[in-house]
């Protein structure tokens, strides 16, 4: 368990606070590029406990402001594109996508208050149908060269869902390595198989069963912390990163299943008791299909990214399901399956009311990782697998247990450590 101060530690994330300042020293998912393509409206956007604007100038730029106006506080996502920026409805004023105010229409000839403007402003970049941010101090780091970032969009699928809870219950939802013979488990029926035959992509090892006699074995025999992840190997010896530092997990083998890629949860907090969970997915060996994607994505969400099951419908649930074909009763997506296990245990978990078990070691071992980044930001220290070295990108750099360039030998042994499985021979990725 934890005390009621590190709890909070973990879990406030607005300006000012220390986990705030951590999260704040990476770039961070805001959005994805389908949310705001060319020619398209302005979007307000609230980002760990901010509330912002985020628009495309026509040249394709992209501004993500603070969402009122520096003049009088009108809401800028009212606002109006032109003339290189994003004009306010109220009084006319004209903002970059750098913040900087080029026009105040209202004051007289000559007046130079624009000049003393300077609107709060984050930068973005672009990649992968994923418009990422960086909101801390100084000179942003590089973006991390993942690898299903640069994939061709055919062979890419990312996509994100709304979460009524903390970004720390699904993160550590995400290093739970007990929870799938349970929460995601098919019952031997003939229903069971009927609805895992209709959903192979969404079934890993035949633990999705549970074992004959109902018992459940630990998923993992072995975990290790590196400098800005934990990794879990099994029986075998394999193993991959179930936390990478902010707030990632490596969640499965690629797209559909391929075990030819690797899929990312990326959690991106939009205040203390709510989150995005940013879903980026690919598949080395061919395109993905469609199918897969309204599946994973409208096949299971409305327009703004919620999920259809959710809190207030009680996710759906079928009882009759439960009983005849599986254990929860709620269809055949695991993610949703997630959100209800997440999602219940309240906005903020009350860690100190918790009783880990022998086979809760990841994450304590992750919360353990995160408390001391968090402690290391707040003494000034560089914040841990942030990347400045260009040699550190030049290829992916997500199996990498060091935040140094790696060598044939280090690519040799992240081959054998993970069995061939999610990385390519070399990792080697593109700008």
């Amino acid at each position: 368990m934890l005390s009621q101060e590190e709890n909070e530690l973990l879990t406030q994330v607005g300006p000012g606070t220390p986990c705030g300042q951590f999260l704040r020293s990476y770039w961070q998912p805001a959005a994805l590029s389908e949310e705001l393509p060319p020619g398209g409206p302005p979007i307000p956007r609230r980002l760990m406990g901010e509330d912002l604007v985020m628009f495309r100038d026509e040249h394709g730029e992209i501004g993500l402001l603070d969402l009122h106006c520096s003049h009088r506080g009108t809401d800028l996502s009212y606002g109006r594109l032109e003339n290189g920026g994003l004009r306010c409805v109220y009084h006319g004023w004209l903002y970059d996508v750098h913040g900087r105010c080029l026009e105040t229409p209202a004051e007289p000839p000559g007046s130079h208050l624009r000049e003393f403007v300077r609107h709060k402003a984050y930068p973005c970049v672009e990649k992968g149908g994923v418009i990422f941010t960086y909101m801390g101090d100084g000179e942003p780091p590089l973006l991390p060269n993942y690898e299903v970032l640069s994939a061709p969009d055919e062979k890419r699928f990312v996509t994100k869902h709304f979460h009524e809870c903390s970004y720390l219950q699904g993160l550590e939802g995400n290093m739970d390595n007990t929870h799938v013979p349970f929460l995601h488990r098919y019952l031997r029926t003939e229903s069971g198989s009927r609805v895992l035959a209709e959903h192979p992509a969404e079934a890993p090892p035949p633990t999705i069963f549970g074992l004959p006699d109902g018992s459940t074995s630990t998923r993992y025999a072995r975990l290790e912390e590196t400098d800005f992840s934990v990794w879990a190997y099994d029986s075998s010896g394999w193993g991959g990163p179930d936390l990478i530092l902010p707030s990632l997990a490596m969640t499965g083998g690629g797209a559909q299943g391929s075990g030819d890629g690797y899929q990312l949860y990326w959690r991106m907090p939009i205040d203390d008791t709510h989150h995005w969970l940013f879903v980026l997915s690919f598949k080395r060996s061919g395109p993905i299909a469609e199918q897969h994607r309204y599946n994973r994505s409208w096949g299971m969400m409305t327009p703004d990214y919620h999920f259809t099951r959710n809190q207030a419908n009680r996710y759906l649930q079928d009882r009759e399901e439960q009983r005849t074909a599986t254990y929860t009763g709620l269809g055949s997506v695991f993610i949703v399956q997630d959100a209800l296990a997440n999602e219940t245990q309240g906005p903020i978990q009350d860690r100190t009311k918790e009783r880990l078990g022998a086979n809760d070691g990841s994450i304590v071992a992750g919360r353990n990782l995160l408390l001391k980044a968090i402690h290391a930001v707040q003494e000034g220290c560089e914040p841990p697998g942030v990347i400045r070295d260009p040699g550190v990108n030049a290829s992916d750099p997500i199996f990498l247990k060091r935040n140094v360039p790696p060598t044939p030998e280090t690519w040799e042994a992240i081959l054998q450590e993970t069995g061939g499985r999610w990385v390519s021979s070399l990792s080697q990725t593109s700008d």
